[in-house]
């Protein structure tokens, strides 16, 4: 029962003249169109959205008590619709970056790793118990450096996808108008 309930959320404006312009940012000249949404706005979209999931569907359920006000919908709906497809675009080069970042870092390490387990014991006498002793530090001491760029590699990507889909949802989510005049 609770994951038929998280199957949909909707996000529910009131769209009128009094309101049209709290969804904003109040020291934006831009058309209403192309507008910045303000910080209150954001934060409750980004309550609403708290438990979407995967395959969770988004709906912005738009109020209008009046057919004048009707015309404040589409632009806001843009206005959404492109601060949270400029927000993905972010989103999806900071996760590119930390993708090549982590296969640098991975690069880098396996380099060193390979210097240090197969051209440092050449220049050691393989007779002396120092030898020993040092290629097992330098075998340990490779785990600990390939530990972090694997773990990161294997376990650290996720939150990014789930943000950048996230994101998708809130940029393509469909606008149902509620129609509240007489």
């Amino acid at each position: 029962m609770e994951d038929e309930v998280l199957d949909k959320i909707d996000i529910f404006l009131t769209v009128d003249r009094q309101t049209i312009n709290s969804y904003f940012n109040i020291h934006d000249p831009a058309p209403i169109y192309k507008r910045q949404l303000s910080h209150q706005l954001e934060e409750y979209i980004k309550t609403c959205v708290v438990p979407a999931k995967r395959y969770t569907a988004i709906l912005y359920k738009f109020q209008c008590t009046s057919e004048v006000d009707k015309q404040f919908a589409l632009p806001l709906m843009y206005a959404i619709r492109r601060h949270y497809l400029q927000k993905k675009k972010v989103r999806e080069k900071e996760f590119k970056k930390f993708r090549s970042r982590s296969w640098i870092l991975l690069a880098l390490s396996l380099v060193v790793v390979l210097i240090c387990q197969g051209f440092v014991p050449l220049l050691l006498d393989p007779e002396n118990h120092f030898h020993t002793a040092f290629i097992n530090s330098l075998d340990i001491f490779s785990w600990v450096l390939l530990w972090r760029p694997i773990d990161v590699l294997l376990f650290y990507w996720n939150p990014h996808l789930k943000d950048i889909l996230l994101l998708n949802k809130l940029s393509t989510a469909e606008l149902i108008i509620i129609d509240n005049g007489k």
